[in-house]
């Protein structure tokens, strides 16, 4: 069977073992073109084909529910159940999607981007089913990674004191996430994968005593004392610790062996309460450069098959803001041995992995849990230190109440470093970092701020680290803007005071943060025009340099505020509420991304959706206010930016 004419998952369903194995063969081939050719995640999908095939062989897709946790190793999913030929536009613009989204298949029952969803949602889904006196499977993949956030863990318990709700968990442990997980659990993972699969002897010993001819067919309650005390005495420890937790626990298996995994699906669908079934399973499993470093090949941009290099940019970039982050979070650190970072589980994207090599002792990763990560480093603010929390903008809304409640309330020194804010391309709406300057603003006692190129960013850690309360400074995905860094010697900059980086008549533009440089070159447009425009870098969301822009808008007739964030609650409302709440009324608009949510493409392609590159920008400004060339005041070049 070629994957190309596969019209539904169940055809799998009876193919022989070396059928089967042939389909594996199929999928890592289109996995390795596709991601090799346009980049993606690599290593997740890799290690799972088996996995799927078999677990798939068990089940009816047309009734039964999967949810894969976070998503990005269901490659070989979307690969069986219809993509296979649309698969080379991979998290390209209206092409397929890098997670799972129910509005893109019928077969994708939930949609993730996140860890530690997708047993919540699948008991959510079973006791749904039994509310309506149905009847189908609902199963949770989930790495061994996304086990460790507390929301999985929350659900397992809640799962395991409903001992008549049919549940599968199957849990797919490669000893990795994105980096390699860390924890108690790991390491007992880590033992339990040297243990032999012995859990099946107390069922073994039940069968047989069940029929003997006194027996009836029953187990008096004594034997069935027994018969639990023998299987947590067979079973790994892991194993005895989700039976101790309500779960039927079977493994861990070999998670290549199709047929292996088969039958043990098979025998968990039986089982008529929750199960666990353990799977071992080699990230990057079938590319030996994947094998070999699982972190560098967790994802990838364009890359040589037969060499497993990436293909080099055709010019080249300065550094990317969470290497500058990182490089001068280590000379912050070996300054001062009370500065902590601290990541969850996302060293490599935050630049946080450079200081684990440097200076380990003052570098924490406590896995997949956002909402420790903040009260940990609260508990630390209360003992002297400055811990430095490095989290992606998109993740650290799981732990909103955290940080009003833990670090905000009580003024804590906790600095925040919120990496890919603002629009991060092909990952899509669950990781756009959108919403950060929206749920900052509202948290008290927060000292709020964004850089407008990679040099201010080190002089924005320094004022964190120098300032007695919380603080929180976003930075964009990708490359800085190329200006010059220093080493060390940087200056604090004075909380709440922007800059006046050009002096005009016509409009004042109020840039924050990324759009600051995409600011300077609207004005210089807008100048081409024969408009004449100030541009003001804000640099601070929270406190508002209402001192600066203040006169400026009582001088000036026309105000435009532009942010990479939702205007929604944002910076250009928080301007406007300022301006309001003053009595200065003066035209106000607001340029950023509309209430939408902004699907997966290039950054570029987003933000000339959005209408947040400079050309558009200054057609804009000049329809709004009728100001220019008429034939700039009658263009609409885009519909989606609102004031």
């Amino acid at each position: 069977m070629h994957l190309g004419d596969l019209k539904h998952p169940n055809e799998l369903h009876g193919l022989s073992l070396a059928e089967l194995e042939d389909v594996a063969r199929q999928i890592r081939e289109r996995h390795l073109d596709v991601v090799s050719t346009s980049g993606g995640h690599l290593g997740p999908g890799l290690g799972v084909v088996e996995l799927t095939i078999a677990l798939y062989q068990t089940l009816d897709l047309d009734r039964d529910k999967v949810c894969w946790d976070v998503g990005h190793q269901a490659y070989p999913h979307k690969l069986l159940t219809g993509r296979f030929n649309s698969f080379d536009s991979l998290r390209q613009q209206r092409g397929v999607a890098g997670y799972l989204k129910r509005s893109e298949s019928r077969f994708d029952h939930f949609g993730a981007g996140h860890a530690s969803t997708s047993i919540s949602a699948a008991l959510g889904m079973a006791l749904g089913r039994d509310n309506r006196g149905e009847n189908f499977k609902c199963v949770a993949v989930i790495g061994d990674g996304a086990l460790t956030g507390g929301m999985a863990l929350e659900a397992i318990n809640h799962a395991g004191h409903l001992p008549n709700t049919p549940l599968l968990v199957v849990l797919n442990d490669n000893d990795m996430s994105i980096s390699p997980p860390v924890g108690a659990l790991s390491s007992v993972l880590n033992r339990a994968r040297l243990s032999p699969p012995m859990q099946f002897l107390s069922g073994s010993v039940e069968e047989s005593v069940r029929h003997l001819p006194f027996m009836g067919g029953e187990l008096p309650a004594e034997l069935n004392r027994l018969k639990g005390s023998m299987r947590r005495l067979a079973v790994p420890k892991v194993g005895a610790v989700f039976e101790e937790l309500g779960f039927t626990y079977m493994g861990p298996i070999d998670g290549h062996d199709i047929g292996e995994m088969t039958r043990t699906f098979q025998a968990a669908h039986r089982d008529g309460g929750p199960v666990l079934v353990h799977v071992v399973t080699k990230k990057g499993k079938g590319y030996p450069y994947a094998e070999a470093d699982q972190v560098g090949y967790h994802a990838q941009s364009a890359f040589d098959l037969s060499t497993g290099k990436a293909i080099p940019s055709s010019k080249p970039k300065p550094p990317s803001y969470s290497k500058v982050f990182g490089q001068t979070l280590i000379k912050l650190c070996e300054q001062n041995s009370r500065v902590v970072g601290i990541t969850a589980a996302m060293a490599t994207g935050t630049g946080l992995d450079l200081l684990q090599k440097a200076v380990p002792n003052q570098y924490v990763d406590v896995g997949i849990a956002e909402q420790h990560a903040v009260t940990l480093a609260a508990g630390m603010a209360c003992e002297g230190l400055r811990p430095v929390v490095a989290i992606y903008s998109t993740f650290l809304q799981r732990a909103y109440d955290q940080l009003i409640h833990d670090v905000g309330i009580q003024k804590l020194p906790v600095m925040f470093v919120l990496d890919r804010a603002g629009i991060v391309g092909a990952d899509g709406p669950t990781h756009q970092g959108q919403y950060d300057i929206s749920y900052l603003r509202a948290v008290p006692n927060f000292t709020v701020m964004a850089p407008k190129d990679e040099a201010e960013l080190q002089q924005m850690m320094v004022t964190c680290l120098q300032h007695d309360g919380p603080t929180a400074l976003r930075i964009p995905r990708g490359s800085g803007e190329g200006v010059l860094l220093m080493e060390e010697g940087w200056e604090a900059l004075p909380i709440g005071r922007g800059e006046l980086l050009r002096e005009g008549n016509d409009l004042v533009i109020v840039a924050y943060g990324s759009m600051v440089a995409p600011a300077m070159e609207t004005a210089g447009l807008l100048e081409a025009a024969g408009l004449s425009a100030s541009v003001i870098n804000a640099r601070f969301l929270r406190p508002l340099d209402q001192a600066l822009i203040h006169p400026l808008a009582r001088r000036v007739p026309r105000v435009v505020t532009m942010e990479e964030g939702t205007l929604s609650g944002g910076f250009g409302a928080a301007v406007l509420e300022s301006l309001n709440d003053h009595d200065i009324n003066v035209p106000v608009l607001r340029i950023g991304i509309p209430d939408q949510l902004v699907d997966h493409a290039t950054p570029q392609q987003s933000k000339e959706a959005l209408g947040l590159t400079p050309k558009q920008m200054s057609l804009k400004i000049q329809q709004r206010f009728g100001l220019g060339s008429d034939d700039a005041a009658k263009s609409a070049p885009f519909q989606a930016v609102q004031a």
